[in-house]
């Protein structure tokens, strides 16, 4: 392992291409949360809350904002990346507590990009036609090209990106626009019959959880940080650029489905989306949104992917994984070692067929994730000495982010599905696990995690 904590520009040898815009940065973030969930997700969020689900999305972006508000600030002190890794380490000093942070995105980045594999092989085999060919091999050709442009260079990536995003936001605005007829035709306050003693306001409260999710995404554009020019104010605007998008393409897209079709068959559709848009427009031929779901499962699978590796890349710089994966390649200037093992534990993974309990327990890794960069930085601006970034918000801000995501795991926990919690408690395990063995090979360079990172100055402004 390294023997510092030295940023890229103050290290020898190739670095990542510093060619990200706030163009492509918000794009970069409202690809990674407009993605294939949305289509189903609004008929369960309607099951829930019935028409006021467009209330739940914005009571869920109130929540969401909170922590992304935390990431923005952070990204504009300290940009870099890992960089929950890099700030839960330099607010805490436990070098464990960064490792098992770093992990559980790795786990949740790689069961994502896992499931999206498979949905996008379903998918292109139903637009094709190609019902006699297995799923797993469209989703291994998936992997493959998109290891492929992923090392082919940031810029690629992103290009794909905005193509990807492109498509899925045209999608849902020909939704939008086919259904703007049929706004002002319900209730929007209509929700569920309730039981004596129950409130209206707790069922969008329980709608809003299941909607916070669909938030979940942000978290991406702080690992590409040391590809973005200018990231002390580029990743603040980019990310609530992206927040603001989504949600009101949510909120429309919320108010549009149940204008069209009445909650409670929303919430019985097999596909709600497609359900809304036959209604509406019969003409549209239902293959449309087939292959536009392949774009926005693509896209979040690509995002996922570069995510991933940034983290492999900047946890290895950090001291927390082997010096290899912290290596540039020299022409097309990407993490090439991490991108390399990411796509060789993808492909099993891609292979197993369903894994939907490890992505719920990633979930709820990542509430956990939440909870402790929102106190870092609760930690860090209370700390003398600390430098301000371009982007500073209130200290309250990051104290409701820790409340909210405590409140987000006790409801996941307390639902009675005790299968993703014991995954998660399993997968913590195995990260102490693999954190002892680490140190038991080199405790040298865990040792100096804490010393080194306490002790670095701001990375250096671009």
């Amino acid at each position: 392992m390294g023997d510092d904590l030295n940023t890229p520009e103050q290290e020898s040898g190739p670095t990542l291409n510093r060619s990200i815009g706030p163009f492509q940065m918000a794009l970069y973030g409202l690809g990674s949360m407009l993605g294939a969930g949305i289509y189903g997700l609004i008929g369960k969020a309607a099951g829930e809350v019935g028409n006021a689900v467009w209330l739940a999305f914005v009571v869920a972006l109130i929540a969401a904002l909170l922590t992304a508000l935390s990431y923005a600030s952070l990204g504009s002190r300290y940009p870099r990346a890992a960089g929950a890794v890099y700030v839960a380490q330099r607010a805490y000093g436990f070098p464990l507590l960064s490792f098992m942070v770093g992990l559980a995105l790795v786990c949740s980045g790689l069961t994502s990009i896992a499931t999206q594999s498979r949905v996008f092989g379903a998918n292109f085999l139903e637009l094709f036609g190609l019902h006699g060919l297995p799923v797993s091999a469209i989703a291994l050709c998936y992997l493959f090209a998109t290891t492929a442009i992923i090392f082919r260079g940031i810029q690629e990536a992103m290009w794909v990106n905005v193509l990807c995003t492109v498509v899925s936001v045209a999608g849902l605005l020909l939704l939008m626009a086919v259904g703007l007829p049929y706004w002002g035709s319900v209730d929007y306050f209509e929700t569920p019959p309730v039981a004596d003693g129950d409130l209206t306001f707790l069922i969008v409260i329980q709608g809003a959880v299941l909607a916070f999710f669909a938030f979940i995404g942000f978290e991406d554009m702080y690992n590409v940080a040391e590809e973005v020019r200018e990231p002390e104010t580029t990743i603040p605007l980019g990310l609530i650029s992206a927040m603001v998008i989504a949600a009101l393409v949510y909120i429309a897209v919320a108010i549009t489905a149940v204008s069209v079709v009445p909650w409670d068959e929303l919430a019985a559709a097999p596909g709600p989306i497609t359900e809304v848009m036959a209604r509406a427009a019969p003409f549209v031929p239902p293959v449309l949104f087939t292959a536009i779901t392949i774009f926005a499962v693509a896209n979040t699978g690509l995002v996922n992917f570069v995510t991933s590796s940034r983290l492999l890349y900047g946890m290895a710089r950090q001291n927390l994984l082997p010096d290899h994966l912290g290596k540039v390649h020299r022409q097309r200037r990407t993490p090439h070692i991490a991108i390399l093992v990411l796509f060789l534990i993808l492909v099993p993974l891609a292979l197993m067929g369903t894994i939907a309990e490890l992505a719920a327990a990633t979930v709820l890794l990542l509430l956990t994730v939440f909870a402790v960069v929102n106190g870092s930085l609760f930690i860090l601006k209370g700390r003398k000495g600390e430098p301000p970034g371009r982007f500073e918000i209130p200290r309250i801000i990051p104290a409701l982010g820790f409340l909210v995501c405590l409140g987000l795991i006790v409801a996941r926990v307390s639902s009675g599905d005790w299968e993703a919690p014991a995954i998660a408690g399993g997968l913590l395990l195995a990260s102490f696990l693999i954190f002892l063995l680490m140190r038991w090979l080199d405790p040298e360079a865990i040792r100096d995690i804490g010393e080194d990172t306490a002790d670095a100055e701001a990375p250096t402004r671009s």
